[in-house]
């Protein structure tokens, strides 16, 4: 099995597929618990100094490290098969880390993101998952291209583009390197 991942602020769509591309599980995760600040860069720690901006991070990335380990221990519980890799969108290898930095333009509007994608691929590596990252503009068209297909539709709601780019996500990461 192999998982595909769309992620917003705090949640995400997650679509799993069996080495057939039958789409085995859809569901949409919460990377983050309820009540804890979903955008402490872009948003909820703009008015505070960069010591508080920094323990507020802290905060909410220790949250995003049980939702999200919760999320993905539930989602192979009910898969029961073993899953072999999550998929998400890529990040920068030289996005900073800094925290002064990354509360300034063009790193603030981003920062939420990588934080959350950088949390998803610790967590599925804790789990033995393999990783692999894809460029979002060209992962439907790429799929496309490796199935010689369109990719399949599952019956039924929902279905959004969220679950057509993590499905495409699941494609690519099966195809040979």
């Amino acid at each position: 099995m192999r998982v595909g991942v769309a992620h917003h602020f705090g949640w995400a769509v997650a679509v799993t597929a069996s080495a057939d591309q039958r789409i085995v599980d859809r569901r949409r995760i919460a990377l983050v618990e309820p009540g804890v600040a979903v955008a402490p860069f872009h948003s909820d720690g703009k008015a505070l100094d960069d010591a508080a901006a920094s323990a507020l991070v802290a905060q909410v990335r220790a949250s995003a490290i049980r939702a999200t380990g919760e999320a993905l221990d539930a989602l192979a519980a009910d898969v029961g098969e073993p899953i072999l890799s999550l998929s998400l969108r890529a990040w920068s290898p030289d996005f900073p880390t800094d925290i002064a930095v990354l509360r300034r333009v063009p790193y603030e509007a981003r920062a939420d993101s990588v934080m959350y994608r950088q949390v998803l691929a610790e967590s599925a590596e804790a789990r033995g998952w393999a990783v692999h990252l894809f460029d979002a503009k060209d992962v439907e068209a790429q799929a496309t291209r490796l199935l010689g297909a369109p990719l399949p539709r599952p019956p039924g709601p929902p279905w959004t583009k969220d679950h057509r780019i993590a499905l495409a996500a699941t494609v690519l990461a099966a195809a040979p390197r």
